[in-house]
């Protein structure tokens, strides 16, 4: 690692997430009694009363498009309380764990829900707490209702202290590919070509030893580049996010799935630059935006827009608590009981 990239590796990040402190806290959280925070939950909720008649417009459509439930829909009645969510019982490591009680503890744990962990792709027959879901069959089925979750891992972003117009004319990845088809396609059809800086990072690659990368790869030298793959993996791309609040481009196929970032919401080629994908045309949209970098320029400056809106901690507190004070409303329970 060079002294630039080191340097921009302990001090240049300062929105990356230190696992330590996060733990430290999930662990904290889940010491302290659940009563403490079922009593805050409606002075958070009444910050919304305190906003701008434009700022609650844009509070409640977030919330509304975290949480499409319009009208109620009813959970089984076997299904798990808060009460029972435990570090023991963990089903998908800690962070969801985490994650999901950072909002869960404001709400008595008598309260049941339906919760999926992992990287989902598929909907839902009834109302159900998840991190990702299919973008296009979710506005058909509103049974996916989205919180922030695994943000330790997801929701970086980076300051970027590289001008887009010093940085390399040609597109960069690193990621890994064996085992993902569409990644392969890519690797396959680009690889040794000049405008490419492609790498296959898996460790047990199918790929022969020049067609891999064993160094790791620091954010640092992704931003030397203009133009960064983001290719999603089991459901999203989980460099897509720190790539938009940097001064390159995102270079992605149409996007299938989403998060809390909202990946549903971008535009093709004003947040990100969108190609076909069998990505035929990757090298004809890198060489029209090197010739008008001012457009280029723009889609940078519209991704940086986009990313700004999560900043606010406080604002997603409240949102996130609208969105599941939400889902126990909208499922025909009781958030008024005093129980713990």
């Amino acid at each position: 690692m060079d002294l630039e990239a080191l340097k921009y590796s302990v001090f240049g990040g300062v929105r990356k997430n230190l696992h330590f402190p996060y733990y430290v806290h999930g662990f904290w959280m889940l010491a302290q009694p659940r009563c403490l925070y079922v009593r805050k939950r409606e002075d958070i909720l009444h910050e919304f009363d305190r906003l701008t008649p434009a700022q609650q417009d844009y509070v409640m459509k977030r919330v509304n498009y975290y949480n499409r439930l319009i009208t109620p829909h009813s959970i089984p009645d076997d299904s798990p309380t808060l009460s029972q969510q435990s570090y023991f019982k963990k089903e998908r490591g800690s962070v969801y764990l985490f994650d999901t009680y950072e909002w869960n503890r404001y709400f008595p744990g008598t309260l049941k829900w339906q919760y999926a962990p992992g990287d989902i792709t598929q909907t839902f027959s009834v109302p159900t707490i998840t991190k990702s879901r299919p973008i296009v069959e979710s506005r058909e089925n509103p049974n996916s209702i989205m919180i922030n979750i695994e943000k330790v891992r997801h929701f970086m972003f980076f300051d970027d202290p590289i001008p887009f117009e010093q940085k390399r004319d040609i597109i960069f990845f690193r990621g890994a590919v064996t085992g993902k088809p569409h990644r392969m396609v890519f690797l396959e059809k680009y690889f040794n070509n000049p405008l490419f800086d492609i790498l296959d990072t898996a460790k047990d690659s199918v790929y022969p030893e020049e067609m891999r990368q064993h160094i790791e790869t620091t954010i640092y030298g992704h931003l030397k580049y203009k133009y960064i793959m983001s290719l999603e993996g089991n459901d999203v791309a989980s460099n897509l996010k720190w790539i938009m609040n940097s001064n390159s481009i995102a270079v992605s196929p149409a996007l299938k799935y989403e998060t809390w970032f909202m990946e549903g919401t971008l535009v093709p080629n004003e947040h990100y630059i969108q190609v076909k994908s069998d990505y035929s045309d990757v090298a004809e949209k890198i060489a029209y935006y090197n010739d008008h970098p001012a457009e280029a320029r723009d889609i940078v400056a519209h991704a940086h827009e986009h990313c700004r809106q999560f900043f606010d901690k406080r604002q997603e507190r409240l949102i996130s608590l609208m969105v599941m004070a939400k889902y126990f409303k909208m499922t025909g329970q009781n958030l008024k009981t005093t129980q713990p």
